[in-house]
């Protein structure tokens, strides 16, 4: 089948298997390694995107689901440098083996596109689907509210 879509920002016209997840069409067929194959059941968030600015599994998610679609990754939020999830990861120690990072960047990107000041009872809901062997969370916490305060702080800035 013939789906055409935005993935960060281009402009996609693929010719695929309807019946492909979009993890594999976007890994396989666009090149794009951000969104990671975990659990393929919806358990763990490795494949987490953004689909018209809502966080989805792409495991779960048909190829066919892609048409006419607006496809965010990982690598779609570093538009300027890295996006202020990604940098509070990286500086506050939120990432070990980065396996399921992209993943939770996704998910924590969205929750401060809608709530710019969640407590940290917040980011704990919002991050509890995506799942992380190496970090126990804290960092990954305390990165997510860093992140909330440099948005913030950008934003009085304008």
């Amino acid at each position: 089948m013939k789906i055409r879509f935005q993935l960060n920002g281009q402009e996609q016209r693929l010719d695929v298997d309807g019946d492909l997840r979009a993890l594999d069409v976007l890994r396989e067929h666009c090149g794009v390694t951000g969104p990671k194959e975990g659990c393929g059941t919806g358990e763990c968030g490795a494949c987490a995107v953004w689909m018209d600015g809502v966080t989805r599994l792409s495991c779960l998610t048909l190829a066919a689901q892609l048409d006419g679609r607006d496809v965010t990754t990982a690598e779609g939020l570093a538009t300027d440098g890295p996006h202020p999830v990604q940098a509070a990861l990286a500086e506050l120690g939120g990432v070990q083996c980065g396996y399921c990072t992209p993943g939770i960047v996704m998910t924590a990107a969205e929750l401060l596109a809608r709530d710019a000041n969640p407590d940290r009872d917040a980011i704990r809901r919002a991050v509890s689907g995506n799942l992380c062997r190496c970090t126990g969370y804290h960092k990954i916490v305390d990165a997510v509210e860093e992140a909330a305060q440099t948005m913030r702080a950008a934003q009085e800035d304008k």
